[in-house]
């Protein structure tokens, strides 16, 4: 969802940076970045390890974030191209669309209003709420679940590797559209196909997939 639906990644940088900032850390964007992909609680949990702050819980913290990434959300975001064009062709085609991300339900349900599809999907999934976030593939697999499907059967989109690496683990096909920076890293080639944008989704990717 953070970055592939709407551009949130950036936003949820900004927060860490500014929650981290307020805890006496110097939390950088290019060391927000590293935990891209992650659950919240997992990644303070992995900025707890290396920094042992004092005074708030991990939490705590994870609250923090989480009111910042949803204030700048609602204040900055922008729903990324071609989301739109990509909810008409699956409708079009009869397909069922469900959403699993690493958000804690509340900032999915707050995202996807902001974005305008909560009528449009028929299962979402938080990996908050699982034993395991991504790399995991629980997310994924239980989404599938609530579809009434097999995780083969799902085509799945993701923007950060460690989320393409929980979809393929699923046995999902995958498409990856990675942001500008990261399209040429090497580790997306796990990918059925890589993609720009949204909007270079079409009839004839599809079928490029399933064949």
């Amino acid at each position: 969802m953070d970055g592939l639906l709407i551009d949130s990644e950036p936003h949820w940088r900004t927060a860490l940076v500014n929650v981290f900032r307020g805890l006496g850390i110097e939390m950088t964007r290019d060391m927000a970045k590293q935990t891209m992909g992650l659950r919240t609680a997992d990644v303070v949990a992995y900025w707890y390890n290396i920094y042992k702050w004092e005074g708030p819980s991990v939490e705590e913290v994870c609250d923090r974030i989480l009111e910042e990434v949803d204030r700048l959300v609602w204040a900055e975001g922008k729903i990324m191209p071609g989301v739109n064009e990509l909810v008409k062709w699956v409708k079009a085609n009869n397909l069922k669309l469900g959403l699993a991300s690493s958000s804690p339900m509340s900032l999915i349900k707050s995202f996807v209003k902001k974005i305008g599809i909560e009528n449009e999907l028929e299962a979402l999934r938080s990996g908050s709420e699982e034993a395991y976030g991504k790399p995991h593939p629980v997310v994924y697999i239980e989404t599938a679940k609530e579809l009434g499907l097999k995780p083969e059967e799902c085509l799945a989109f993701e923007d950060s590797f460690t989320g393409l690496l929980a979809a393929k683990a699923a046995r999902m096909k995958a498409v990856a559209v990675p942001e500008e920076a990261d399209r040429k890293d090497p580790r997306f080639c796990i990918a059925d196909v890589q993609l720009a944008s949204l909007l270079d989704f079409n009839d004839e990717v599809f079928e490029k997939i399933i064949s």
